[in-house]
């Protein structure tokens, strides 16, 4: 078991790398200990935007705490996993030790911080960073040198093309990287005077410099590679290692988890188990950062496309539970934002984009699972109350306590709730 210092026992991490292969002494560690512990629900919990394994293992370690208490009686395990992810250092994650969470404020600037955590998941555009942070801080005037720029960012996406990236039939690249970089720019300066601006008291009106939006075009190409990454390594690295160990521990019941990008992880996932697997018996997402479409039969804008993972929450034998709040502003601003750029003359000031630009680009983790029939809707009280349903989708409206966080991300990261941990032992019927 690996990590002394877990709040739990037992506790094991998998450590995968960008194409899904999964580390083998860690991977044959849990096969080997899960049955010699007598272990029979095993909670699997991915990361989302943490850029090294010290920041996941605390978020695994605050989350599961509470766990044990919760369901004394039950024989759990629990496993970490570990993935080439990365947080941009200015994203605060709320009610984290000061030690795990970032120093500096936020800035238009590319930090030290976050520049080594670019290089950590690009090590082989380390040139290529260098003259996007110096473009960043020289901010140059015209058009010129937002074109540069924008012609950067996407030369640093260029090398990630893997399987497992769209979220719906069809889906192409974003139109963020494709569109005008100084149109594209201006959107997202917008978009940060406004979440930034919401509830403080009215201001003489000034029109944001298109820089100012610069870092987070930036910060979208890598969520974009997250995202493709987190596809790639649920669907051919964790979906066939929880085949495997069903051969290893076959009664053993796992319960997937996981916060954002991990959301997506363990979500793919299920389309890389055997057929005729039923060991997963629950799969909750906190805060998903992928297309509310994604379970979709057929997307109602397009009825001719379906969502990728279309019926794949009929692998669960159990339900899986999509937790959503408004207040993640990740979500409900820049994520919708990012995926209809593309050819779009329109500024969106003001309000909540996600709203603004309808349904079509929405996640997850801001209005739930949509367009499969049959998903059941609950705010947290109620789904606490329960019992759950048995199977099938259920969106469970938790912004009663996912509620803190200051822009850019808002909420996206204030997962680390009892009430939360609680909705996981629900959704799997553990205890």
């Amino acid at each position: 078991m690996a990590d002394p210092g877990m709040s739990v026992t037992p506790y094991w991490e998998l450590t995968f790398d960008a194409d899904g292969d999964v580390d083998g002494r860690e991977r044959d560690r849990l096969m080997a200990q899960v049955p010699e512990h007598g272990v029979r629900d095993l909670i699997v919990f991915a990361h989302g935007w943490n850029d090294d394994r010290s920041g996941a293992t605390a978020l695994y370690r605050r989350f599961f705490a509470p766990i044990p208490g919760l369901a004394p009686h039950a024989r759990l395990g629990y496993v970490g996993v570990i993935w080439p992810s990365m947080r941009f250092s200015d994203e605060p994650i709320p009610d984290f030790p000061r030690s795990a969470a970032p120093a500096t404020p936020p800035t238009a600037a590319l930090d030290a911080d976050t520049r080594r955590a670019l290089v950590s998941v690009f090590p082989e555009r380390a040139a290529l960073i260098d003259q996007l942070a110096r473009l960043l801080d020289e901010r140059p005037d015209g058009a010129q040198g937002l074109a540069e720029f924008g012609r950067l960012v996407r030369q640093l996406i260029d090398g990630e093309r893997r399987p497992g990236v769209a979220d719906t039939e069809q889906e192409g690249e974003p139109g963020v990287f494709t569109a005008d970089p100084a149109a594209a720019c201006r959107e997202f300066a917008e978009a940060l005077a406004a979440v930034r601006s919401a509830g403080a008291p009215s201001r003489e009106f000034s029109i944001p410099n298109p820089w100012d939006g610069a870092k987070e075009l930036l910060r979208q190409a890598a969520y974009y590679t997250m995202k493709r990454r987190a596809g790639t390594v649920g669907e051919q690295g964790l979906g066939p290692l929880i085949g495997t160990l069903a051969g290893a521990a076959p009664g053993v019941r796992v319960h997937l988890m996981g916060h954002s990008f991990g959301g997506r992880l363990v979500s793919f996932a299920l389309r890389g188990l055997p057929d005729g697997v039923r060991t997963v018996k629950s799969v909750t997402l906190l805060q998903g950062a992928f297309s509310h479409f994604a379970f979709a039969e057929r997307v109602p804008q397009d009825p001719g496309r379906a969502g990728a993972l279309k019926d794949l929450q009929r692998r669960i034998d159990g339900p899986l539970v999509c937790c959503h709040s408004h207040f993640d502003m990740a979500l409900g601003t820049f994520y919708p934002l990012a995926s209809r750029l593309s050819g779009n003359d329109r500024s969106y000031l003001g309000g909540e984009i996600a709203a603004v630009l309808g349904p079509e680009w929405g996640a997850l983790g801001y209005d739930g699972v949509q367009a499969v029939p049959g998903t059941a809707r609950l705010d947290l009280a109620a789904a606490l109350n329960g019992p759950l349903p048995a199977a099938g989708c259920v969106n469970v409206d938790a912004a009663a306590v996912v509620r803190s966080g200051g822009p850019p991300a808002g909420a996206h990261s204030d997962i680390v709730h009892p009430e939360l941990a609680r909705l996981v032992l629900a959704a799997g019927r553990i205890g």
